[in-house]
């Protein structure tokens, strides 16, 4: 990172930057063109889960290559300043890297979608076989991130 002075290295504030976010961004990489999509997600301190449909551009590509970077963001604000060049943006960030694994077992599955449920503060679902049958889950292994912060003053 450019800004030291920046860097969020305090795993404790990294874990709360994730735990407020409401999406997570999903970069992918298709042929030499980028691809990013907003995503609802779940964080259990390893791993990075997901769900979607059974077909789509996000899956195709990340079938071609699994390897993502994922980004979060809270607290951002506008900051005003006495010129053009003056003006910026106050924020905290997380930006990271991992690499796709697909989840196939219900039970798994199921654990899974838990995770994302409990990171919008909703409960274990019941989820009928059915409906874990037609939606893929995956989960991202975190290879690296690290936070960033400007504040607002």
């Amino acid at each position: 990172m450019r800004r030291k002075d920046k860097e969020i290295i305090d795993q404790d504030e990294i874990q709360a930057i994730i735990d407020r976010s409401l999406v997570c961004r999903l970069a992918m990489v298709d042929g030499d063109t980028p691809y990013i999509v907003p995503l609802c997600f779940g964080y259990d301190g390893d791993k990075l889960y997901f769900h979607s449909a059974n077909t789509g551009r996000k899956l195709d590509i990340l079938r071609r290559n699994p390897k993502v970077c994922f980004e979060f963001e809270v607290n951002c604000r506008v900051k005003p300043g006495e010129n053009a060049c003056k003006w910026g943006m106050s924020f905290k960030s997380v930006i990271g890297f991992g690499k796709v694994t697909y989840i196939e077992s219900s039970t798994a599955k199921r654990g899974a979608l838990d995770t994302i449920m409990r990171q919008y503060g909703g409960y274990a679902g019941d989820y009928t076989e059915t409906k874990l049958k037609s939606t893929v889950v995956f989960a991202v292994d975190i290879e690296s991130m690290s936070g960033k912060a400007s504040p607002s003053e």
